[in-house]
């Protein structure tokens, strides 16, 4: 409660007078459990007292909290707000502090989380949900994707009335597509859409429906299969970005920890984030990749220089948590694994110090394919190293198979050979 008798003394009575008086030592041991910087916690606390006075001034009460309020607190009152100073009108940091404390009230049980959304639609996606977890092993973020796009079919066909797929058109996917397209017109999106799509109707087959013409009218962009080249960095460039952690940044052996088990291990982003100090034994030199993209369990041999990095992180600058995570955050909220897109941004930035353009840390599980198949891996190896489910999957690599490739060269039409 020190940051309470901190406050400006008109800002500390729009508190202590308000509905929120009784839930404002655990909105600060929020702060103070997170290991929040003061003047963070601070300016947040000073926010809901901009919040608590007007919520005094509309009579609502704490049980009547949530998104809606803090939308219309942010949206309708904030622009023409009048209120004396000393008052906190930053939105950014009123956003923040609104957020905390409805985080404080739901773990409290004062406030509850919104409803599961009702009605057809919302049933049709559960069980379509159900099909992809139990019979296809979809991971959280691949159905969530697809349930993305599903939705918005969805509504755009059968808002208000029933869901029955045998009234549904050609020409109503079609002029679906084109509305999709019309918003984000790039061909990845293209190819998304109609995989998620096509996914959908042939669940909707195994329910019954006829949806063989519905299937007909999506079509992909043209995107031939093996027709580019892997983008892999070149030995140097290797070289340059693990050289690249160097003694000047911030988490230094953390960056060059995430890397080595991308360039080494062949992991991709979600599964370094979701790494724990369980899945490594030491003692074997293996690690256990439990969560992986298919939702299968993999053991890895762990070379020594990712062991060693992985190691020199643990013990040297991993910040004391009891999180079980590897990699934790060193900003608050303090105690929490790092998430997937921490990852991306820790490898985007070393690609851009050592002056590479992309920032794909798809392109270290490239490299790492390459280079097993340049020392002489078969493509099958190269497929149970990077945990492919299907060999013609890892078939891209035979193109940058340079011994072999050499033996079936045609001589160049009116060279000397």
């Amino acid at each position: 409660m020190d940051i309470i008798e901190s406050l400006h003394p008109t800002a500390k009575a729009w508190l202590l007078n308000s509905a929120l008086a009784p839930h404002l030592e655990s909105y600060c041991a929020h702060f103070r459990l997170g290991r929040y910087a003061a003047t963070t916690s601070a300016g947040c606390v000073a926010g809901l007292a901009h919040f608590a006075r007007w919520m005094t001034q509309c009579g609502l009460a704490v049980e009547q909290l949530d998104e809606r309020t803090v939308e219309q607190f942010l949206d309708e009152h904030l622009p023409c707000c009048d209120c004396p100073r000393p008052v906190r009108r930053d939105h950014g940091t009123l956003r923040a502090a609104l957020g905390h404390m409805l985080a404080v009230l739901l773990e409290q049980g004062v406030i509850h989380a919104p409803p599961a959304p009702t009605g057809e639609i919302a049933d049709e996606l559960r069980r379509y949900d159900d099909h992809m977890n139990k019979s296809r092993g979809l991971s959280e973020g691949t159905r969530q994707s697809a349930l993305s796009t599903v939705r918005q079919l969805l509504l755009y066909a059968f808002a208000g009335r029933p869901v029955v797929i045998a009234e549904l058109k050609p020409d109503d996917v079609r002029k679906f597509i084109a509305a999709r397209l019309d918003q984000v017109g790039t061909t990845s999106n293209a190819i998304m859409l109609a995989s998620a799509l096509r996914a959908y109707f042939r669940y909707r087959a195994t329910c019954g429906d006829q949806v063989y013409g519905l299937i007909g009218v999506i079509s992909s962009p043209a995107h031939w299969n093996l027709a580019s080249l892997p983008q892999a960095l070149k030995p140097d460039e290797v070289a340059r970005l693990l050289a690249s952690f160097n003694a000047s940044l911030p988490s230094q052996k953390r960056g060059y920890a995430i890397v080595r088990c991308a360039l080494d291990l062949g992991l991709r982003r979600g599964e370094i984030a979701k790494l724990q100090l369980t899945d490594i034994d030491w003692r074997n030199g293996t690690v256990t990749i439990k969560r992986t993209k298919a939702l299968r369990q993999d053991t890895l041999p762990l070379p020594a220089v990712t062991g060693q990095a992985l190691a020199d992180y643990v013990r040297f600058e991993r910040p004391k948590t009891t999180n079980q995570a590897v990699f934790v955050r060193v900003l608050a909220p303090h105690d929490q694994p790092i998430g997937p897109d921490a990852i991306h941004r820790v490898i985007r930035d070393a690609f851009r110090r050592i002056g590479l353009k992309h920032g794909r840390t798809h392109a270290l599980r490239h490299t790492l394919a390459c280079q097993l198949v340049n020392q002489g891996s078969s493509l099958k190896e190269v497929a149970d190293v990077l945990r492919h489910r299907h060999l013609n999957t890892s078939m891209i690599y035979a193109k940058l198979d340079n011994s072999k490739l050499v033996a079936v060269a045609l001589p160049w039409p009116g060279s000397a050979a």
